[in-house]
């Protein structure tokens, strides 16, 4: 059975791909489907995703049985236990937050609140900006800790000033109240009332997600004394030794947004300690909200599951378990996926449809018009340094420093936290490590880092649609292998294209070449701009904010139909059921992107969300002429873009 057969019983034949490729593919399939009650979306992307969550299970349960050997098995098969174990964690009630819920009473001041955020940031809670640890943007062999914006409940700046946002306001509102209510917290309307207008005054500061995006604007580097300087009310002495780190760890960092700390130090100065109080309760009540008694779980599910992703019903126990053990213990756990559900083969064959994607690019790259022989070069060098990473790493994580125990839930998520805390803050100093991975083997999913100029490919995604050992190599290219070229595209596009093939922040474009490169990136916005999403008629793609993944869509797919040319050497295209190979290609990369969400979901992903909806994924194919050659469009088709309206960058 071919991949296409699974998706031939979902197709309207009554819509043509000359008018709609997405429809085509998936139109029955969208009328006639429904969401499982425990998703907000659902297609062969989040099908694949529960087929893998189920393997995992099988792990957890053999690791909890005693039948795989090891320390870290028995971590595995305790951690799932602990979680699982409803009837404890019912029993101990709101205790296991009451310590750090009376030691906000000891915060009376600025240099009070800063010492609780470092120990509570390290075991996993959220304080009043962001912070991560990664490569120098301008020198890639050294870590550096970023800091951004942060501090807010709500998933955008937007949500708490534009209009469209007023009930999802109230309701969260309403949502502290009831959480700080359980907890017996006094006076819980007016502390989530408080800490709703902190929120507010703290998001007010807040750049907007497209701007977020440019990264050159976004790289500040940044000494201890100015990020001092920059937020004087704030120790971070205390904080970060708090934290479990030393004085090297902030000597230099990259601020993310650096108008938001002087916003931040502003809010600081004119909120009272009362507020931070507040906002402290929240932060405890809410981190450990769904390790808590069903009622609060069934409070934050209300919220976060149902009012913003419309999800009507909480998804089992043991499933929210197997995220939790995904999350403490993930490599070890991919250590023995990988041995179950990963053949050799597939492997092989991988390497193998990575080396013609990367062929493909080199023999774009140099039949382009637009861009110069200098700049050519040094893409080149930039193809030629990139690391793909395919199935599983090639190191496994040690776990031997975190302590996990059967019976304690809570605490098991503090130590999972304070584990990878000083993880990451081991980096600092340190070589970089270019073998570690940012995903699970067992992830659905796939992704490029500009830092380590590293694409990977792990191996749950390396499976129907996406991946086939015995599929038709059509279908394989307009699944994986179009996805292949898309994290290859990353590398070429709106940011990718400004690190160089060491993963420095390096300008390597002649000024001509980028600004046709732009002119190109623009148009492609533009486009973006003017579609509305079939769930929400009325409302547009932020072209800006996803121009990166269109350009990966737009690219990848360009360049896994050339991939698969590469791989007929010379051979005719193969037809199969009336259709040719690249037709089928087109048809499985629609395929892929086969997704019903519910409007909510929707909803925060358009305001949210760098990729586009999977309509416009699918229906980008329109900017190809191999699209329009495949399936003979004309002009009034709904596909049918005038030549020079389409949009082709490699």
């Amino acid at each position: 059975m071919t991949i296409l057969d699974d998706a031939r019983e979902g197709m309207d034949l009554s819509i043509r791909p000359q008018d709609d490729l997405f429809g085509h593919v998936n139109g029955t399939w969208l009328a006639e489907s429904e969401i499982p009650s425990d998703r907000a979306s659902w297609g062969p992307f989040v099908m694949l995703a529960d087929t893998c969550e189920q393997q995992v299970r099988d792990i957890i349960e053999d690791c909890s049985a005693g039948k795989v050997d090891g320390v870290d098995a028995k971590k595995i098969g305790d951690l799932f236990a602990s979680f699982m174990d409803a009837d404890r964690v019912e029993q101990l009630g709101a205790q296991p937050i009451q310590a750090a819920l009376t030691s906000v009473e000891n915060v009376h001041s600025l240099l009070d609140l800063a010492a609780f955020l470092g120990h509570f940031e390290r075991d996993g809670g959220g304080g009043i900006f962001g912070s991560y640890i990664d490569t120098d943007d301008r020198d890639s062999d050294r870590y550096l800790v970023n800091v951004t914006q942060g501090g807010l409940g709500l998933p955008d700046e937007s949500y708490y000033r534009e209009d469209k946002f007023e009930e999802i306001r109230t309701k969260y509102v309403d949502y502290l109240e009831k959480i700080l209510t359980l907890a017996e917290r006094p006076d819980a309307r007016a502390t989530a009332e408080t800490v709703f207008a902190l929120e507010k005054r703290i998001a007010e500061g807040h750049w907007e997600r497209a701007e977020t995006r440019d990264v050159i604007k976004t790289y500040n580097l940044t000494s201890y004394a100015d990020l001092k300087a920059a937020l004087p009310s704030f120790d971070f002495e205390v904080y970060v030794r708090n934290l479990g780190g030393d004085a090297q760890t902030l000597a230099e960092t990259v601020v993310r947004q650096p108008s938001f700390l002087v916003h931040l130090e502003t809010v600081l100065k004119e909120a009272p300690i009362e507020a931070w109080r507040a906002f402290l309760e929240v932060r405890i009540v809410r981190s450990a909200a769904a390790y808590l008694p069903d009622a609060f779980v069934q409070a934050n599910f209300d919220f976060y599951g149902r009012t913003l992703s419309g999800t009507p019903e909480l998804r089992a126990r043991w499933k929210r378990g197997v995220g939790l053990v995904e999350g403490g213990l993930g490599e070890a756990v991919g250590r023995e996926y990988v041995a179950r559900h990963f053949p050799p083969r597939s492997k092989e064959l991988m390497d193998g449809l990575v080396d013609n994607l990367l062929q493909a690019y080199r023999q774009s790259i140099t039949a382009l018009d637009w861009m110069g022989e200098e700049t050519k070069q040094k893409a080149f060098e930039k193809l030629d340094s990139f690391r793909p990473k395919i199935g599983y790493p090639v190191k496994w994580r040690d776990y031997s420093a975190l302590e996990i125990s059967a019976d304690d839930l809570v605490a098991n998520v503090n130590a999972i936290s304070a584990f990878e805390t000083d993880r990451q803050l081991a980096k600092i100093g340190a070589p970089v490590d270019r073998d570690e991975w940012f995903m699970l083997p067992q992830t659905v999913n796939a992704y490029y880092n500009p830092g380590t100029n590293e694409i990977c490919f792990p191996a749950g995604i390396l499976q129907k649609p996406f991946f086939d050992a015995d599929a038709d190599p059509a279908e394989n290219y307009g699944g994986i292998g179009a996805v292949i070229g898309h994290e290859i595209g990353h590398g070429f596009d709106d940011q990718g294209a400004q690190y160089d093939g060491a993963g420095n922040l390096n300008d390597w474009w002649t000024a001509d070449d980028k600004a046709a490169f732009e002119k190109k990136s623009q148009a492609l916005i533009s486009q973006y701009d003017d579609f509305e999403p079939r769930e929400l008629p009325g409302e547009h793609v932020n072209g800006a904010l996803t121009v990166g993944e269109n350009i990966g869509d737009l690219g990848g797919l360009t360049i896994a139909h050339k991939a698969y040319e590469i791989s007929l050497d010379g051979a005719a295209v193969p037809e199969r059921e009336g259709l040719t190979g690249i037709q089928r290609l087109f048809l499985n990369w629609s395929y892929v992107w086969r997704t019903k969400r519910r409007k909510e979901l929707a909803s925060q992903y358009l305001t949210t969300d760098p990729h586009s909806p999977p309509e416009f994924r699918a229906n980008i194919a329109r900017n190809l002429q191999e699209f329009h050659d495949a399936f003979g469009t004309q002009p009034g088709d709904g596909l049918w873009l005038e030549p020079e309206d389409r949009v082709r960058i490699w």
